[in-house]
């Protein structure tokens, strides 16, 4: 008998088992659908006026239904917002994420106190920088990032008000510029 009536399954390469035949790979169609798709849902502006920022971190957050079709309905407000942490676990709060009306007799509170989703090294960063350094933390934007609701965060020093002058001279500096452009151009 030869080699080919013994077993149907060989792919040439001297394998005998179906499974283990050769793989294609994955058609690039496959691939771009799985690309991440980021859409910005509320950005807390004030903050980059009121904190100069250092380190960012994307972090998880812990929702019930009610808030995730908030959000995703783009009923969220950071204005007052900021990110406790007790070194163990980080929290958001007082970011408020209006009551869905379809889930009227189920919702949540507006304003309660949401889990963060951080690794611990994370944390212990965030911990190092608010005990020992004085810094602020505080969340930049929300998104949905592949259908999951994210938070961005900041460790921000707080700005002086002079600091706060210098920050509203160059933003009218940068804009005469490039109205000058616009109108040259």
């Amino acid at each position: 008998m030869s080699e080919a009536t013994l077993c149907p399954f060989r792919n040439g390469d001297g394998c005998w088992l179906p499974h283990a035949q050769k793989r294609t790979a994955m058609p690039s169609l496959m691939l771009e659908s799985r690309s991440m798709s980021v859409k910005v849902i509320a950005r807390n502006r004030k903050a980059k006026f009121d904190y100069e920022l250092l380190d960012t971190y994307e972090a998880g957050l812990v929702l019930k239904g009610s808030e995730i079709k908030s959000i995703r309905a783009s009923q969220v407000s950071l204005k007052e917002a900021y990110v406790r942490t007790d070194g163990e676990e980080a929290w958001l709060v007082n970011a408020h994420i209006a009551p869905y009306e379809q889930a009227a007799d189920q919702g949540h509170e507006p304003t309660r106190e949401r889990k963060l989703l951080l690794h611990k090294r994370e944390i212990d960063q965030l911990w190092d920088a608010v005990q020992k350094r004085g810094l602020t933390i505080v969340p930049t934007q929300v998104h949905l990032k592949d259908g999951r609701a994210k938070v961005e965060i900041a460790v921000g020093r707080g700005k002086r008000k002079y600091d706060k002058r210098q920050s509203i001279k160059k933003q009218d500096a940068q804009r005469d510029i490039q109205r000058a452009l616009k109108e040259r151009g």
